[in-house]
């Protein structure tokens, strides 16, 4: 099996950290409490269910996947069009508390691992598949599946049985998208125990189909008319996880480029009121996030509109932003009324590789400006530091009601994962009931 370098683990450590953060505080939302409560009716088990009593390791991953999702901050693969942390991670946890596995190098590795499966499916998918499908939903459960092979330490064979078995459970139709409802954040749990049960299943011999990708009627000529199954063998030498996204913003992926131009129009423009807005992106962001008047805060993340008031108001599109109070602001309505969105079918050229935006203001004084953010802060090409991420969690945890010593607790558990600290470590710093 292809082994992570110390840089690759490096940089599961960060993903970790944020995951963790995303969770304790998506643990508190709506949402979050019903997938819990659902784990808990499996009994008590060794694993860490995030805000509830330990229970077992499918149990565990189908609740902590729905909170890591709920406040649209979790990490995200841009080509792809996935969200690999709130899958991927859920299950490996599981796995390693459930198999007494406190090497946390083991760990970091099985992390690396399902990143790259599941991301390396979603990028060949095809956009037929991502505009019907939850992308997170169906190839998640290939991510789950690696990552709970490697912590198993399954050999090649049954490595194959897993995810051929985690592929027939693929799932998770957009419809999703149109309705008032929480499924968007199940699937990632769902994913998440259906891969690692995928997992436990080859270790006890339990064989699946060898040909799930390119089988006449496996995943790919099902469900991906337009994908391209080799792509799934031809991912070069960098693990893939060093080019997944990190999200600043508490808003949908596709409305960051756009918070970033309109922040920094915002400093430029020293104060002067604004007439009207313009956001121009790609043709996915207009379709996910054109929506002027939101009414819950789950629409609030996928408003361009909101996103971009709340930035121009308040200087930040934080947690706070998208309650349902904000939404209701006056001031907050009165600018939303000002902002106009349309596709630039440049930037729709660019995208997936490209998340970009441009924000043209008219302000009061007749002075117009303009800003292109070809890329949104947290994408390769303009990067988080560790400072920027340890202040992101900082803020998500305390959200999550964590105070300031039980949150550095879980902070340096996370960056010191296998270089002193442990899975137990982990485990025990993220907040639940061990009673």
């Amino acid at each position: 099996m292809r082994q992570p370098g110390a840089a690759d683990r490096d940089r599961a450590r960060l993903h970790l950290l944020d995951w963790a953060a995303c969770a304790v505080a998506g643990a508190v939302e709506p949402g979050a409490a019903e997938p819990r409560a659902l784990a808990q009716l499996e009994g008590a088990g060794p694993c860490r269910v995030i805000g509830g009593r330990r229970a077992g390791p499918l149990a565990a991953a189908l609740a902590n996947g729905p909170a890591g999702a709920l406040l649209e901050m979790d990490d995200v693969d841009r080509r792809g069009l996935l969200h690999p942390g709130p899958v991927v991670i859920p299950a490996a946890l599981a796995a390693a508390e459930v198999e007494g596995l406190d090497d946390g190098e083991a760990l970091l590795d099985a992390v690396v691992r399902g990143y790259e499966a599941m991301i390396r499916v979603g990028r060949a998918v095809g956009p037929h598949h991502a505009a019907r499908f939850h992308v997170t939903a169906t190839c998640g459960g290939f991510g789950a599946a690696a990552a709970g092979a490697s912590v198993l330490g399954l050999d090649a064979t049954a490595m194959a049985w897993a995810l051929g078995n985690a592929g027939q459970q693929a799932f998770g139709l957009w419809q999703v998208r149109h309705e008032p409802v929480f499924t968007k954040a199940l699937h990632d749990g769902r994913a998440a125990a259906n891969g690692l049960s995928a997992a436990f299943l080859a270790r006890a011999g339990y064989a699946g189909p060898l040909a799930i990708f390119e089988g006449p009627q496996g995943f790919f000529h099902g469900l991906c008319s337009d994908g391209d199954v080799e792509a799934v063998v031809d991912g070069g030498d960098a693990w893939a996880i060093h080019e997944v996204s990190f999200k600043p913003h508490a808003a949908c992926r596709h409305a960051h480029a756009a918070i970033d131009a309109v922040l920094t129009l915002r400093a430029r423009a020293g104060g002067a009121e604004l007439e009207a807005l313009d956001i121009a992106a790609y043709r996915d962001a207009v379709v996910f996030c054109d929506r002027p008047e939101p009414t819950t805060p789950a629409e609030g993340k996928f408003s361009l509109q909101h996103a971009a008031a709340a930035a121009w108001l308040h200087g930040d599109a934080g947690l706070a932003r998208f309650t349902g109070e904000a939404l209701s602001e006056a001031a907050m309505r009165q600018t939303r009324a000002r902002i106009s969105v349309r596709e630039a079918p440049e930037l729709t050229a660019r995208y997936p590789a490209r998340f970009g935006a441009t924000a043209r203001a008219l302000l009061a004084d007749g002075r117009v400006m303009e800003i292109e953010a070809a890329d949104a802060l947290g994408d390769p090409e303009r990067p988080m530091d560790q400072a920027a991420l340890v202040a992101k969690a900082r803020a998500l945890m305390a959200w999550g009601g964590l105070d300031g010593m039980a949150a550095e607790r879980l902070i340096q558990a996370a960056l010191n994962l296998g270089r002193g600290a442990r899975v137990s470590d982990l485990s025990a710093a993220l907040p639940g009931n061990d009673a």
